[in-house]
């Protein structure tokens, strides 16, 4: 079976070749935009990620709060399949697709949920914010990609400013919960960069669309079980929190993020994922009255600072 023949309309070099009889710049600097741009897009929707799962921990535990999400991002993502008349992927592609689930669809979302039992979601969010390193990183050993010396001295830099900013939070000491969430860093990057990879050969919101519908066999009866064993109290934050998690969070963000990364590269998206923290910080003030710390302005422009000159660098 062939990859639907669409996913080449959807690449960098599609977008970029349509612009015919004008300049290399002005073809190339529209896809650059608008690839930043969704990229952007979900990162505002992963930031509401962890205040959506708090609300969600109060009418559901940790597992059958997972699995629910699971099946109800995968359910409109297997519509959208259908209704597209979507070919199944090549088999070279399934490997791919299964890190993606492991690592996006059930690992982070897991370890993460995990961790919330024990820590803020501000604290989570800081932690967290080491992820665009570590998908740099999973990047240029996976795809061969090389940032520039600028690049890596923002990205560190950024990443110290995260680590700083978690020690002094938490006293000097890391906590289970913060080992749940180190855990869930390694492994969303690896699903990260491998989507990131497959979103360069068919449509992105394909690549998690069949991620999910991947897991979606394990997902029903997982959901059955644990919600008969754990105890379910619907409340409107619940609903609310369950929903977001599973259809912007787990779906039309991802959707978004994984074409942003197919035009612009997996390292340079990553590094908008600094600003993703910041965002969740002031999300958790507004919908769960979380006290924000007074270190966090600080170091939101430390590491506004360093998303620009990442953005700026060039990848070799």
């Amino acid at each position: 079976m062939t990859v639907d023949n669409s996913a080449t309309a959807d690449s960098p070099i599609a977008v970029s070749g349509s612009h015919r009889g004008g300049s290399v710049a002005g073809a190339t600097a529209r896809p650059g935009r608008n690839g930043t741009l969704l990229a952007a897009l979900g990162v505002v929707a992963f930031s509401l990620t962890f205040p959506a799962t708090a609300w969600g921990l109060e009418g559901f535990g940790p597992w059958s709060l997972i699995s629910v999400r699971c099946v109800l991002a995968a359910l409109p993502a297997g519509a959208a399949l259908l209704a597209v008349r979507a070919h199944v992927p090549e088999r070279r592609h399934w490997a791919g697709l299964a890190v993606v689930a492991a690592g996006v669809v059930v690992g982070f979302p897991l370890l993460t949920t995990l961790a919330l039992q024990t820590s803020t979601t501000s604290h989570a969010a800081v932690v967290v914010g080491l992820l665009p390193l570590t998908t740099a990183a999973f990047s240029a050993v996976r795809t061969g990609s090389r940032p520039s010396r600028t690049f890596w001295a923002a990205a560190l830099s950024g990443a110290a400013v995260v680590i700083a900013f978690t020690v002094q939070q938490s006293g000097g000491a890391l906590s289970t919960g913060d080992m749940y969430l180190f855990a869930a860093l390694l492994i969303c990057a690896a699903g990260y960069t491998e989507g990131g990879r497959l979103a360069r050969e068919m449509p992105g919101w394909r690549v998690i669309g069949w991620a999910l519908v991947l897991c979606l066999p394990l997902a029903v009866p997982a959901a059955v079980v644990t919600s008969a064993l754990e105890p379910v109290h619907l409340t409107g934050h619940s609903i609310a929190g369950v929903l977001w998690v599973a259809a912007g969070s787990q779906f039309l963000g991802l959707v978004v993020w994984y074409r942003g990364m197919a035009e612009i590269g997996v390292a340079r998206a990553s590094q908008l994922q600094l600003a993703q923290p910041l965002l969740t910080l002031v999300w958790s003030v507004l919908l769960l009255h979380e006290h924000l710390p007074v270190a966090a302005p600080v170091a939101a422009v430390a590491v506004l600072v360093c998303i620009a000159v990442t953005q700026r660098s060039r990848t070799v």
